[in-house]
C-alpha cells in the first residue's frame, strides 16, 4: 500500500485497484480511518479528533491530486506523494 503523504504522525494510503466509493486510509498510531475523497467524511473506523480535523481539511484542500491517484490507482499505475500540510 503506497505512502502518499505524511504529516504530523499522520499517515495517508491508497492501495491499487481498491473499493469504490475514492477513498484513502489514514493511520495514526494505532487509529485507522478510511476517508472519501469526494465529501471528506469518515466511511468507516476513526481518528482522534484532532487528528481527523487535520486529515479532512488536508482532504480538502488536495481533493483533485488525491481524485488524480485513484483513477490512476484503478489501472494499476503510479501512486503519487501529495504535499503535507504546511
Amino acid at each position: 500500500m503506497p505512502l502518499v503523504c505524511e504529516f504530523l504522525g499522520i499517515k495517508i494510503y491508497m492501495y491499487w485497484d481498491d473499493h469504490t466509493p475514492p477513498h484513502f486510509h489514514a493511520r495514526y498510531g494505532n487509529d485507522k480511518a478510511l476517508i472519501s475523497i469526494n465529501d471528506a467524511v469518515v466511511i468507516k473506523g476513526s481518528l482522534p479528533s484532532r487528528q481527523l480535523k487535520l486529515v479532512l481539511a488536508w482532504c480538502e484542500l488536495h481533493e483533485k491530486e488525491l481524485l488524480d491517484n485513484w483513477e490512476s490507482a484503478k489501472q494499476h499505475g503510479d501512486i503519487h506523494r501529495i504535499d503535507p500540510l504546511a
